[in-house]
């Protein structure tokens, strides 16, 4: 496989910036869902905003990305789904807080424990890049917490993409020099405005991750960024209980000599150990699938859920 090209670019793509309303799909009815009056001071991770009504859903951005990335999407979903759009403090002009280290296990327990404080049952759990890796942590955790799950290009071990040997030990002086020059300052006007065409293709939508990128805290980006490198859950999914609908890019890397054989292989390499996964490769879109093939992406979420709603019963 034309492995090494695409691993250069989905690396910086997945890190770097990231990390969505065509027919809607009829699914079975849902029973409202009682909002729990929340208190942010439980989460200082995050902020929640609360969309529609029926079946709890979270939503979960990516890398320096706001809960606003998913506004098409939960447009789609609000009238089936009670949407509950996650924004993580210092991405896209959020409020930053203090910084842990590591950060994104501490993301992962509140978000689990939001999860409970509002009485979600089994809630759907759609993530994009960062988010994927988030939803597949919670659940790796606590299983029987969350509901079926949309991973939209997201790995399990970002690291893995260039050596399928790599460690966390291994990887752990590349990830720390960069989580220190992540630190220092924002990336230039130019080379931004070239990763983001890489990771979608309409300009408007460039600009405004570009901005979001901008918008976002240094010391938060940076420590995401370091600890999805040093984060391996390749085993720790083979724990996960419900189904998983993954949905990856590769588009944007055949000009590397990737192809979508090889890529689709790399994802069924990191997710062999998940239990009950689903692996569709879209054909045109980048990394942003939600805003470059969101009418395949729409299809893909619609029927997936059906199909697990069906499955429940």
């Amino acid at each position: 496989m034309k492995t090494s090209a695409f691993a250069r670019r989905l690396s910086f793509s997945l890190l770097l910036l990231g990390a969505a309303a065509p027919a809607f799909a009829a699914g079975p009815a849902a029973s409202a869902t009682k909002i729990v009056a929340d208190n942010p001071a439980l989460h200082p991770a995050f902020t929640v905003r609360v969309v529609g009504k029926g079946q709890p859903m979270l939503l979960i951005p990516g890398l320096n990305c706001p809960g606003a990335v998913w506004d098409e999407t939960v447009a789609h979903y609000q009238k089936q789904y009670q949407c509950h759009v996650i924004s993580l403090a210092g991405f896209g002009g959020t409020a930053p807080v203090a910084v842990a280290d590591p950060l994104l296990p501490a993301v992962r327990d509140q978000l689990l424990a939001y999860i409970k404080t509002q009485k979600l049952h089994k809630p759907v759990v759609v993530g994009h890049s960062l988010g994927g890796f988030m939803a597949l942590a919670m659940s790796a955790v606590q299983p029987e917490a969350v509901g079926p799950l949309v991973i939209v290009d997201s790995l399990p071990f970002l690291s893995a993409i260039q050596s399928p040997a790599a460690t966390v030990e291994t990887v752990k002086p590349q990830a720390t020099a960069l989580r220190q020059q992540v630190r220092q300052s924002h990336m230039a006007p130019a080379a931004q405005r070239q990763m983001v065409a890489g990771m979608v293709a309409d300009t408007a939508r460039q600009t405004q991750i570009a901005r979001w990128g901008t918008a976002s805290d240094l010391a938060t980006t940076a420590q995401a960024m370091y600890d999805m490198y040093t984060i391996d859950l390749r085993q720790d999914i083979s724990h996960l209980q419900q189904p998983v609908l993954v949905l990856g890019s590769w588009a944007a890397y055949a000009q590397y000599g990737s192809t979508k054989e090889s890529t689709r292989a790399i994802f069924a390499q990191q997710y062999a150990k998940l239990p009950q996964v689903r692996i569709e490769m879209s054909e045109a879109g980048r990394h942003f699938l939600m805003y470059d093939d969101t009418a395949w992406f729409m299809t893909q979420a619609d029927a997936f859920l059906k199909q697990a709603a069906v499955a429940k019963k």
